[in-house]
């Protein structure tokens, strides 16, 4: 299997780690949605990261998805089976999700010219960057979210969100404010799967 995408992206990141824990084989190559447009389109027509192409040739996209046909692949979840630990577990992770999603907006947002932002909206995802980022450093003081020893999606999510925005827009996620989560991260990001799996812009 083939895993495309950039390490920049939290979503690429995601699936990359989830699949190494489930011990799914797959190589992964480093292509920009945007500096390498061409060559991401004639893997995927829709241009969208992470794809992954499967053993029988066929894309799939969407980080959700991806991350769903390595379960299957490997016969297993990380996602607990006790129903409420389970429920917490998917609650935990949506709201990684949220405030990865966010932490793009708000940089695509930056990108635009000036006169082109629209200052409502601006606030609104920053609103919900920052509400997602609450819940989860309430989560990891309460040990909801962990670094281990056996990592949980809600635990990968929560940390590669973090870091996508110390990464991207730190002025918008200081440390002293999410000082539970930022540790957290900081303990997930020490562990050999994070390493081996590093943002990166390359």
């Amino acid at each position: 299997m083939l895993l495309v995408g950039m390490l920049d992206s939290p979503y690429v990141r995601r699936a990359a780690i989830i699949g190494t824990l489930l011990d799914v084989a797959f190589e992964h190559r480093s292509v920009s949605v945007f500096r390498h447009m061409d060559a991401f389109r004639a893997i995927n027509p829709l241009i969208k990261a992470p794809s992954l192409v499967t053993e029988g040739g066929v894309v799939i996209s969407e980080s959700l998805l991806i991350i769903q046909h390595f379960e299957d692949v490997a016969g297993r979840s990380l996602r607990p089976v006790e129903p409420v630990s389970r429920e917490r577990d998917l609650s935990l992770t949506g709201i990684g999700i949220v405030a990865a999603d966010k932490a793009v907006a708000i940089e695509y947002e930056r990108k635009r010219p000036e006169a082109q932002r629209y200052a409502p909206w601006q606030e609104r995802i920053v609103t919900q960057l920052h509400t997602a980022l609450d819940l989860l450093d309430a989560a990891a003081r309460d040990g909801a979210l962990t670094a281990g020893p056996e990592l949980l999606p809600s635990d990968i999510t929560a940390a590669i969100a973090w870091g996508f925005c110390r990464f991207v827009i730190p002025d918008f996620a200081p440390e002293e404010r999410w000082p539970h989560l930022a540790k957290q991260a900081a303990a997930c990001e020490a562990l050999d799967v994070f390493k081996a799996w590093p943002i990166d812009r390359e």
